[in-house]
């Protein structure tokens, strides 16, 4: 073991809520391998703490006086890069995605701001990713991808029913930790007629799926949306699973398809299920099926990966030079299963060679 995995990790709570600071000093402070250095009121404090105490990962509220959350991710990123964990009310989805895309590494959702709510119910998913700060590379796990996002001309116009048209390849995409931006950036380089449909299994909680969605299609040439049971799946069309649920796709190759949202069963390991969706993928399209899988911890993909090789299709893994966590695609890539290893801009180009 290393010494840096060896060593407490060094914590800092940036929050203006002197309640919310005290919650989460007291759980990481009774929390095995963390360390508690410092907690700040506002971005400008957490600044002068970052230079000071120089922790290992910070956790962080958005909405601040003086200097907000977004303002001091800017600051933060280009001047001490680091990972940080938002921790964010149910009722700012969109404020999460952009602090995302400013190079925030995760995201964690609490109940609605309000005078002592309990913090005690996200402890566990709030330890997880406070552990994750240990395994990421630390040229990659606080970078802000968004400057690299091109920007994009004035969409073309939706396509009407008559112009709908079945897809002729299906791009099944998994992804976790580090996904929503390896996402956009992937999604905002295809073009609109592209002729494959694209569906994705993004580890995110329910309540968010939608303004995800809605954020991508904002940034993406592509249609894209979160994915309702029974709607029918088109080229040029990306298809978002919803948070708490699972994706598959139904029908008759091309003829007509369907996404089919369902509830998780005993045997899916993730929700949303990467390994579900390409599974199903893979039986409907068989040798033109596309597995993509991205960013994130654990392995899932890696069945699904391996329904797609199995059927003739082609398996895409994030590199380790570009994942934030290379947990996923790096399981698919040990297992033998990928076509090819690309970073994520070849991802991109490999995709648009679709249409």
């Amino acid at each position: 073991m290393t010494e840096a995995l060896r060593r407490p990790l060094r914590v800092l709570i940036v929050d203006d809520s002197a309640f919310n600071r005290r919650s989460l000093a007291e759980l990481i402070s009774e929390a095995p391998g963390l360390e508690l250095v410092g907690k700040a009121a506002d971005g400008e404090e957490a600044l002068k703490l970052v230079a000071l105490y120089e922790p290992d990962v910070l956790t962080l509220d958005l909405e601040m006086p003086r200097m907000d959350g977004f303002t001091f991710l800017r600051i933060l990123m280009s001047k001490s890069p680091m990972p940080v964990i938002v921790v964010s009310s149910y009722s700012k989805k969109e404020n999460v995605f952009k602090a995302l895309e400013l190079g925030a590494m995760d995201f964690i959702a609490k109940p609605d701001r309000q005078p002592g709510v309990d913090l005690t119910a996200i402890r566990a998913e709030l330890l997880e990713k406070l552990e994750l700060a240990r395994v990421l590379r630390p040229n990659v796990a606080s970078r802000a991808r968004a400057a690299s996002f091109p920007t994009l001309p004035l969409p073309e116009p939706p396509l009407t029913p008559g112009q709908l048209s079945p897809p002729r390849q299906l791009v099944a995409m998994g992804a976790s930790t580090g996904g929503p931006s390896a996402l956009v950036e992937v999604l905002s380089a295809l073009p609109a007629r592209l002729r494959a449909a694209v569906l994705i299994a993004q580890h995110m909680p329910d309540r968010f799926t939608k303004t995800f969605a809605e954020r991508l299609n904002r940034r993406s040439p592509l249609q894209v949306s979160e994915a309702e049971d029974g709607v029918l799946v088109t080229s040029g069309q990306a298809l978002v699973c919803p948070g708490g649920f699972c994706l598959e796709v139904a029908g008759r190759w091309l003829v007509e398809l369907r996404a089919s949202v369902v509830a998780p069963t005993a045997r899916d390991r993730y929700i949303p299920s990467a390994d579900r969706l390409m599974t199903s993928v893979a039986s409907i399209a068989r040798e033109r099926s596309v597995g993509v899988v991205l960013t994130g911890m654990g392995d899932d993909g890696l069945e699904g990966a391996r329904a797609i090789r199995d059927a003739g299709g082609v398996v895409l893994a994030e590199s380790e030079q570009s994942a934030v966590i290379f947990g996923m695609p790096g399981s698919v890539v040990r297992a033998g299963l990928a076509s090819e290893v690309l970073d994520l801009p070849a991802i991109a180009d490999y995709l648009a060679q679709l249409a």
